[in-house]
């Protein structure tokens, strides 16, 4: 089971999800380069300027270790790098769970409705040129949507900022203007979309999105607010995955 974390993240933000996973699981965490403790030297403008040099990573990863029947567990960005990565070599992975999964932020009407208009994200990524300490502490909170906890949002701000901000700035450019929804048609690997009740990253409509260009996909909404259910509420989290898992088997 491998677990590839979102933007601005890092893979400590599993350490609530894998304990439950390790009696029946190889557990696998690793963080893309740019984030965490990853080697910055290793940063590429060319190969990060699309998600598909986060795909190579996460193959990369499994490649090294030779893994094979591999679920992965991808929280936001890392849902569509794991959809890429599968499409490249389906037979490696048996399952994909995506956590919070978007295909496309960026409104597109009349018939999509990511979250945002492009307006917005331009805004943001203004934002982090500008004054990229604030742009955190602004950000932190609204993903995170747990304000009666808030040590999660601070644990998601001191991250954000220990990131190296023009790796950053890259990341979410990528990140937010990337337009996969053609992608899905081509993703064979059975998945499930863990969509939470109340995300401003990725809206109730975008889970449904999802589940209806997704063959052989399972929708869960959950209980859970915010857009980082695996810390806000990792036994629902937990729980659903199971449930997805013991189905597959």
């Amino acid at each position: 089971m491998v677990f590839a974390h979102g933007f601005g993240c890092d893979q400590n933000m599993w350490r609530y999800i894998t304990p439950a996973f390790e009696a029946d699981y190889r557990i696998v965490l690793f963080d893309y380069v740019g984030s965490g403790g990853s080697d910055l030297r290793a940063y590429s403008d060319n190969r990060y300027g699309s998600l598909d040099g986060y795909a190579e990573d996460l193959l990369d990863v499994c490649q090294a270790l030779d893994l094979r029947e591999v679920v992965v567990v991808g929280h936001s960005v890392s849902s569509i790098i794991a959809m890429l990565a599968a499409i490249r070599e389906p037979q490696r992975f048996s399952q994909l769970i995506l956590v919070g999964p978007s295909p496309r932020y960026v409104d597109d009407p009349p018939g999509y409705r990511g979250g945002f208009v492009r307006s917005d994200i331009e805004g943001l990524l203004e934002m982090m040129d500008k004054n990229y300490m604030g742009w955190a502490s602004f950000l932190a909170p609204n993903v995170m949507k747990n304000p009666d906890r808030p040590e999660l949002s601070e644990e998601l701000e001191q991250s954000f900022c220990s990131t190296d901000p023009r790796v950053a700035r890259q990341f979410a450019k990528v990140t937010f203007l990337s337009d996969n929804r053609e992608d899905l048609a081509s993703v064979t690997t059975p998945s499930l979309i863990l969509q939470c009740s109340d995300d401003m990253i990725a809206p109730l409509e975008v889970g449904d999105y999802m589940h209806q260009h997704l063959k052989g996909s399972t929708l869960r909404v959950m209980k859970a607010t915010g857009h980082c259910p695996h810390m806000s509420h990792p036994e629902e989290t937990i729980e659903l995955m199971r449930d997805y898992l013991a189905a597959c088997e």
